[in-house]
């Protein structure tokens, strides 16, 4: 497992958050992070194709991913030391250690040469995570730099729950609250103006009256059935 410098206060505030959590994290967490699935068959990862998951916490979403895709090789990246600790132990439980690699690293600013001797990735995705990093705007824009041509980015996380009632956004934001989880209000604008920057697709999709934001930059022949196509006018200036 590889190591980079890493900010040490976020590093820290994560380790301290999920030392004890990580032990019963999927099992409660798969009650509210929700789309998760829908994130992975959507990725659609071509054979012999490389995916990079930013912010893999436990390994979940890497394992299902690695079932679901069994020609691709598969790498993961947390700024946490205790949650990678979890999902390495989890990964060779699972037999995968010879096609999912993982380091430790912050997803706003790391060198994919350095920690996985791979420059692109066929996709990338990102699970919950740009609601709990400081400046994850960055992050958007180093998984982009990423990209292989014709590569994809696909984000699932909260949305802002614009179809649900008052009462449950105040109970659910003071709830994530506690984990150092803010819904990203500015998330599919962000996303947006990237596809529009990079010439690249925008899909976005909501789920469950706004509950979950999945989202998809990727060319134009990327498949991504159920998921709305954004901004025609926009994409008219767009690099060919």
């Amino acid at each position: 497992m590889s190591t980079t410098e890493l900010p040490a206060n976020h590093a820290e505030l994560m380790d301290g958050v999920y030392r004890w959590q990580r032990h019963i994290y999927d099992l409660t967490r798969k009650y509210y992070l929700l789309g998760r699935d829908q994130l992975i068959s959507g990725l659609d990862v071509p054979a012999g194709g490389t995916v990079l998951e930013l912010g893999c916490g436990t390994g979940r979403n890497i394992i299902l991913a690695a079932r679901r895709y069994p020609d691709a090789c598969f790498f993961g990246l947390d700024i946490s030391a205790e949650m990678l600790e979890t999902a390495g132990k989890a990964i060779d439980r699972e037999g995968l250690s010879g096609r999912v690699t993982l380091a430790r690293g912050d997803a706003t600013d790391f060198d994919a040469v350095s920690l996985y001797g791979i420059e692109r990735f066929d996709r990338v995705f990102v699970s919950y995570s740009l609601s709990m990093i400081p400046g994850w705007e960055k992050t958007v824009s180093a998984a982009l730099a990423t990209l292989a041509p014709n590569g994809s980015l696909h984000v699932v996380d909260f949305g802002q729950q614009e179809g649900l009632p008052g009462w449950f956004r105040a109970m659910l934001r003071g709830w994530l609250r506690k984990f150092h989880v803010t819904p990203r209000s500015t998330l599919r604008e962000v996303l947006e103006s990237e596809s529009r920057r990079n010439g690249a697709t925008f899909r976005f999709r909501t789920l469950y009256r706004g509950y979950v934001w999945l989202a998809v930059i990727g060319p134009r022949n990327l498949a991504s059935p159920s998921m709305e196509e954004v901004a025609p006018k926009a994409r008219a200036g767009m690099k060919r």
